[in-house]
C-alpha cells in the first residue's frame, strides 16, 4: 500500500522554481481536507507572499496553532494574513537564494509541512495532557479520573471530526467517516478488519485498531447524537505510552493526521482496480464472440412456392 506524505509536493516544486529562478507567480494550491494554499508575488517576483486556509481553523485557534506556527516559522513571519486565508508567510527568495543547498532543502521541507504543522496543534496539547497526567500517576500511584482530560474536537471536513482523549496510560484518537456509497463501507470493512488482524499476526507494536458502524464509541457517545439512520462509521486509534515517547512523537502525529485520507484513498483505489479488471475481461469476451462469427458466409437465393425470392444465409 502506498503511504501519503505529511508534505505537499506541489509547495515543494513551486517553491524549488522559485528560488532558483525567481518570477511572479499567483498560484492557488489544493490539499486534503479543503485545505488550500495560495502563493503570490503581490510586490515583486523575489517577495513571495505563502497563505494557508483551512476548514479546521477555528478549532485548531483554540490550542494556540498561531503560537505553535510562529515558533517554526518565525523567520518568515509577517505582520497582516492574507484576506480569505488564516495564516500567512512572507519569503525573501533572494535571501534564501544565498544559504546552502543543505539550508535551501530544510527551509522547503518545512514550508511545505504548514499543513501537517497546523493540524499539529491539537495532538500535541492532547500529549501534554497524557504527559501531565501520566507524571501525576508515578506520582501519587493512584489513577488520574478520565473527567480531569476534556475531549479534543476537530471538525476538519464537512460531517466529519476527529476526537482526541487523553489519559493517564494512553491516547485515543477517534475519527468519524461518512460512507456514500454501500461499496465504499464493504472495502472499509475489509481494510480495517486487516488493521485489526495485522496487529494480532506480527505488528504487536502497533495501535490497537477498533472499528464501529453508526453507533458511536463510549469516549464521545456524550459529545454526538446518535441517529440510527446515518452512514457515520468511527476508527479508533489507541496510542500507547510506547507510541508518545518523545522519539517516535513526530512520526506519530504525522501519521495518524493522515489516517483518513489514507484510508479513502486506498478504497477509491481498490475500486478503481476492479473496475479496470472488470473492462478487461468484458474486452476478453468480446474477442471471443468475435471469433465465434462465421468468416465465410455463402448466399444462397431461394424461391417461394408463388415464386417470390428471398436471400438465405
Amino acid at each position: 500500500m502506498l503511504q501519503l506524505q505529511s508534505d505537499n509536493l506541489l509547495i515543494k516544486k513551486t517553491l524549488t522554481e522559485l528560488i532558483e529562478s525567481p518570477t511572479s507567480v499567483d498560484r492557488i494550491v489544493s490539499d486534503f481536507d479543503y485545505t488550500t494554499y495560495h502563493l503570490s508575488t503581490p510586490e515583486n517576483k523575489t517577495k513571495l507572499l505563502l497563505s494557508i486556509g483551512t476548514k479546521s481553523w477555528k478549532d485548531l485557534d483554540k490550542y494556540d496553532v498561531v503560537g505553535k506556527l510562529n515558533a517554526i516559522y518565525g523567520q518568515f513571519q509577517t505582520d497582516t494574513v492574507e484576506p480569505g486565508y488564516n495564516y500567512s508567510i512572507y519569503l525573501d527568495l533572494e535571501e534564501i537564494a544565498t544559504k546552502s543547498q543543505d539550508e535551501q532543502f530544510e527551509i522547503i521541507e518545512s514550508l511545505s509541512l504548514l499543513k501537517r504543522n497546523a493540524l499539529a496543534a491539537p495532538f500535541e496539547s492532547a500529549l501534554e495532557q497524557y504527559e501531565k497526567l501520566n507524571a501525576e500517576y508515578q506520582e501519587t500511584g493512584i489513577e488520574p479520573s478520565s473527567n480531569n482530560s476534556s475531549i479534543i474536537e476537530i471538525n476538519y471536513r464537512d460531517e466529519e471530526s476527529i476526537y482526541i482523549k487523553s489519559s493517564f496510560d494512553r491516547v485515543t484518537v477517534i475519527f468519524s467517516t461518512i460512507f456514500k456509497d454501500e461499496t465504499d463501507k464493504i472495502f472499509g470493512k475489509v481494510f480495517l478488519q486487516e488493521f485489526v488482524d495485522a496487529r494480532k499476526r506480527a505488528v504487536q507494536n502497533a495501535p490497537q485498531v477498533l472499528y464501529s458502524h453508526k453507533e458511536p464509541p463510549l469516549e464521545i457517545r456524550d459529545l454526538i447524537k446518535f441517529s440510527p439512520n446515518e452512514q457515520k462509521g468511527y476508527v479508533t486509534f489507541v496510542l500507547f505510552p510506547r507510541h508518545l515517547v518523545p522519539q517516535k512523537k513526530y512520526n506519530t502525529i504525522s501519521h495518524i493526521q493522515l489516517f483518513r485520507n489514507y484510508f479513502h484513498y486506498h478504497i477509491k483505489c481498490s475500486k478503481a482496480y476492479m473496475h479496470s479488471r472488470m473492462r478487461f475481461r468484458v474486452n476478453q469476451y468480446l474477442k471471443v464472440l468475435n471469433r465465434a462469427k462465421p468468416e465465410n458466409e455463402e448466399t444462397v437465393e431461394r424461391k417461394t412456392a408463388t415464386g417470390r425470392r428471398f436471400l438465405e444465409r
